[in-house]
């Protein structure tokens, strides 16, 4: 696998309170199509208890992921979701949506999870929002001899050694995302074809990844860094002491200026000025 640069998480704060830790650029958009990267794990309450309440998003796709715990979701489509460890939601909010997330009442072993953020092109920010969700379709799950599991969360994904293509529930994301969930044991590997992305990045959340440098030097990644490689038919996955936990993020750039502001990621001020005024004025709508 060659890394062609690496970023390392921050400690952030969003919602009511919930610490996080965040990889974004809404400025260079060095991870087109992705927009950022948020990972919430904790066994305090206290860093999540307070939740997401109600807020708009427009002109993004949001996509969630739970490892532990779990948050109910609400929104002014009516739809209302418990998403649990293994489940996946994703919204593409195109012109507007309102929606909350708050922890469980029952999940008291601490919450691990993660939202990411992919900006839409242009043609579609104001189409009407899209909800979809894992809960009653769970990801399909391949594992390989070498000690890699490899669980489709959206798009297609493929062994470079196996013949069979592991179609994920959820399709369609903008930018033509992909995104799988790897665990490898120490010293376990995978080989994955990602010749049909342009652009990939790997998340590692658990344990840590062997990996190759533009100058071809060795070195270790870490919990909470991120790795933009090199895409190839026979992409090289390797742990090393410790077990690894790994989120692939691909796809294909959009390519378009952005302006962001908060929830919301359009193509110009004047959008922006104008989601804000219909947020204000309750066009949005409101969660019932």
């Amino acid at each position: 696998m060659k890394v062609l640069s690496k970023f390392t998480a921050r400690p952030a704060m969003d919602g009511d309170g919930v610490n996080i830790k965040r990889v974004a650029d809404f400025l260079n958009t060095r991870f087109d199509p992705y927009l950022m990267i948020d990972e919430l794990k904790s066994n305090d309450q206290q860093d999540f208890i307070g939740g997401f309440p109600a807020h708009p998003h427009r002109g993004i796709e949001t996509f969630t992921y739970i490892l532990k715990g779990g948050f109910e979701h609400r929104d002014q489509l009516s739809n209302v979701k418990a998403i649990r460890s293994g489940d996946v939601q994703w919204m593409s909010t195109g012109s507007g949506v309102v929606h909350s997330e708050m922890p469980l009442a029952d999940a008291n072993d601490g919450l691990h999870g993660f939202q990411i953020w992919l900006n839409m092109p242009a043609k579609d920010k104001m189409r009407p929002a899209i909800y979809q969700d894992t809960t009653e379709n769970p990801n399909p799950i391949v594992s390989n001899a070498s000690g890699a599991t490899l669980k489709a969360l959206a798009g297609n994904w493929q062994f470079a050694e196996a013949s069979e293509v592991i179609e994920a529930s959820i399709q369609g994301l903008a930018g033509k995302g992909a995104i799988a969930d790897v665990t490898v044991t120490a010293k376990g590997e995978a080989r994955v074809d990602l010749s049909a992305h342009q652009s990939v990045s790997a998340y590692i959340y658990q344990g840590e990844l062997e990996y190759m440098d533009a100058k071809g030097e060795q070195l270790i990644a870490k919990e909470g860094q991120l790795l933009m490689i090199e895409p190839d038919a026979n992409t090289h996955i390797k742990a090393g002491n410790k077990a690894a936990g790994i989120l692939l993020l691909a796809g294909s750039p959009i390519k378009e200026e952005i302006v962001h502001m908060g929830p919301f990621v359009m193509n110009t001020q004047a959008e922006i000025n104008q989601a804000i005024d219909d947020y204000q004025q309750g066009r949005f709508g409101e969660i019932v």
